[in-house]
């Protein structure tokens, strides 16, 4: 499908496309397009060739994989991000699936271009690797988390995270469905409501997708935050990729931000 004009401009503002030269990202973008997909189509599986970088730009997308009998979810996508980044860099198979979660439009970037691109353009390069550098320090935090955390820790500190991301509000709404959300936070649906039962005592009620707070600050003892686990903020949206996430939460740890 054609790309418009609206799509290539939402591209343009994406993370490191934004250091591309402007002949950089027209060379890039001259061989992109745009597939439109319905909900539950299978994007890649584990182990398949990586031919394009993946751009999302409507709708979500499940990142996922499995072992055995066993299947998780590893991170659910939103407008607009890649995925992928990694193996396309080293032209590597893929060690995730992607599921769309919904109808949902993505840009697909040949990875030959994205890696003639950064060999061209230091600056794009430069990008790319501060881009993946994000995505590494993510992953840190992500294992801090489930290591270091019990499944009750673990949910309190989503739930404040999400109370961060929807303006601090005594009432949100969960973005995923409770399998997915267990998934992400490596338990099964059982423990899952066994440790919001047990966040009652913070004050935590659940209604459905919609969870409402009464003692914020019994859940954050519980919780115990910690700058580097977390990224507790209200993340800008027009600040898009790991890499500008990661600098946020640096300028927040700050001495004059304490």
């Amino acid at each position: 499908m054609t790309l418009k004009p609206t799509d290539t401009l939402r591209t343009r503002e994406l993370s490191f496309f934004k250091a591309a030269s402007a002949e950089t990202f027209e060379r890039v973008m001259s061989g992109a397009f745009l597939q439109r997909f319905p909900s539950g189509t299978t994007l890649l599986m584990e182990g398949d060739s990586v031919d394009f970088l993946y751009v999302l730009l409507d709708g979500s997308v499940e990142l996922g994989a499995g072992w055995k009998s066993k299947d998780t979810t590893l991170a659910v996508l939103r407008p607009v991000s890649t995925f992928i980044l990694a193996a396309v860099v080293l032209e590597s198979d893929a060690l995730m699936s992607a599921v769309t979660l919904e109808r949902s439009e993505i840009l697909m970037v040949p990875g030959e271009s994205i890696r003639r691109a950064m060999s061209d353009d230091p600056a794009f390069g430069f990008a790319v690797s501060e881009e993946l550098a994000g995505c590494y320090r993510g992953l840190v935090r992500s294992i801090k988390n489930h290591k270091l955390r019990d499944s009750t820790e673990r949910l309190a500190n989503y739930l404040m995270t999400q109370r961060a991301r929807q303006g601090e509000k005594d009432e949100i709404t969960l973005p995923h469905e409770k399998r997915v959300l267990a998934a992400l936070l490596g338990m099964s649906p059982e423990n899952l409501s066994r440790a919001f039962a047990k966040l009652s005592a913070q004050g935590v009620t659940v209604d459905g997708p919609i969870v409402r707070f009464s003692r914020v600050q019994a859940l954050e003892r519980l919780a115990r935050p910690s700058p580097l686990i977390d990224n507790h903020f209200a993340q800008d949206r027009s600040q898009l990729g790991k890499a500008n996430t990661e600098r946020q939460q640096g300028v927040l740890n700050e001495p004059h931000n304490r």
